[in-house]
């Protein structure tokens, strides 16, 4: 079968996670990527290391950190900071459906490779820009991280353990959520642009930034304030509008609870010999659960202490009540589910042979997500591209090799 995104070719000048992550995803749909790095550094992830994937035959190795967000792309040297380098990016950009740029507001505009420039001279491109805080505004020429955005944008003021407890204070999340998040929001943006071309012709700029995707993931907590004016403050592994809905230490470990309903606070009752519960006015509803949460909160927690996690998880299998471990991730991929979805799987890889890595999640009926190849190695497509797609002969990629507008050793 075909793949849905077969047709559309990305000129990808970005870096780090939020723009590798929209184009790995665009990629794994089957577009083609051409991921512009440094001649001589590559992508900032090269080097954030360790840990590193290795090959102990060769001695080559790649940090797992750049593995992880970019399959599915071809590796191009060009130094954007020369004349010959812009004019390489040109060419590129005249013959590719979108451009993704993550690099400080204004900052390509000194190159010509704005979206301003590049969109007037290819009327259909697609040009996303991702920054920290948007193109406008007073903070629009500032750079963004993860982790700050997710200090500003008020992920870190709902994470962690609640004020009072010991070890309370703001925490970030494991992984750099809001990076995923944009590249998300950056993709299905992306896609939308381009169906809009289909009807009209004519591409368009894209503005992404973190923090207003932060903003706009923060859901039923953003909402919440707006409904209320009152801040919500850290919980926990509490939910502030569900209980019982948290994480209860069992004998040997931890269990996560989630009722959702009043039915499945029944269930959960009946199965841990708590029948009573479901008729007590101060558990009876949802909404009476959240506000007697510290009563019904030990309740259960004495209960659950009272045997190991796979025990309640055996007595509770029947019961339709949302439950399950907390797994390291040893135990995520040796989950059966988590093997039957294929989930895991394995890329060829230029100097590294095979590595594992994870499958993209989407599944198509009528198009195949390409599961492809690893991550590039620096600049392995440098000369193909140049020659494929814009007709470079050998004379002239070894003019700009020599020029030094591509790195040397390609």
């Amino acid at each position: 079968m075909a793949q849905a995104l077969d047709h559309i070719r990305v000129l990808d000048l970005s870096r780090v996670l939020a723009g590798p992550w929209a184009t790995q995803l665009l990629g794994d749909l089957g577009a083609e990527i051409i991921k512009i790095e440094h001649p001589e550094r590559g992508d900032d992830t090269r080097s954030w290391g360790p840990p590193y994937q290795e090959n102990a035959a060769t001695g080559d190795r790649e940090a797992s950190y750049f593995l992880s967000a970019n399959r599915n792309k071809k590796s191009v040297c060009v130094d954007i900071a020369t004349k010959a380098g812009q004019d390489i990016i040109r060419d590129l950009a005249s013959k590719s459906d979108v451009v993704i740029e993550n690099f400080k507001t204004g900052a390509l505009a000194k190159y010509g490779l704005d979206a301003d420039s590049l969109c007037r001279a290819n009327p259909q491109l697609v040009y996303c820009s991702i920054t920290g805080f948007g193109q406008t505004g007073p903070y629009a020429n500032l750079p963004g991280y993860d982790l700050l955005i997710q200090a500003m944008g008020g992920l870190m003021s709902v994470t962690g353990v609640r004020d009072g407890d010991p070890g309370a204070g703001p925490m970030k999340v494991g992984v750099a959520l809001v990076d995923i998040l944009t590249g998300l929001y950056a993709a299905n943006a992306i896609q939308a642009a381009l169906m809009s071309r289909d009807r009209t012709g004519r591409g368009q700029s894209i503005d992404v930034a973190l923090l207003d995707c932060l903003v706009a993931a923060m859901a039923n907590q953003s909402q919440a304030f707006l409904a209320t004016g009152e801040s919500p403050g850290r919980m926990g592994n509490a939910h502030p509008s569900i209980c019982p809905y948290d994480v209860f230490q069992t004998g040997d470990g931890h269990l996560v609870l989630a009722v959702g309903n009043d039915g499945q606070f029944r269930s959960f009752c009946k199965h841990v010999g708590l029948s009573e519960l479901p008729d007590d006015e101060r558990f009876s509803t949802n909404a009476a659960r959240v506000a007697n949460r510290v009563e019904l909160t030990a309740i259960i927690g004495d209960v659950l202490n009272a045997k190991t996690t796979s025990q309640w998880l055996d007595i509770l299998a029947d019961s339709k009540v949302p439950i399950g471990p907390v797994n390291t991730l040893a135990n995520v991929f040796d989950d059966p589910q988590v093997i039957a979805r294929g989930t895991r799987t394995d890329l060829s890889h230029q100097t590294l042979g095979h590595v594992p890595a994870v499958r993209c999640p989407i599944r198509l009926s009528e198009t195949t997500v390409g599961e492809g190849i690893g991550a590039p190695s620096l600049g392995q497509d440098t000369h193909s591209v140049l020659a494929d797609v814009l007709g470079y002969c050998r004379a002239r990629i070894a003019e700009l090799e020599a020029g030094g507008a591509l790195g040397t050793d390609l």
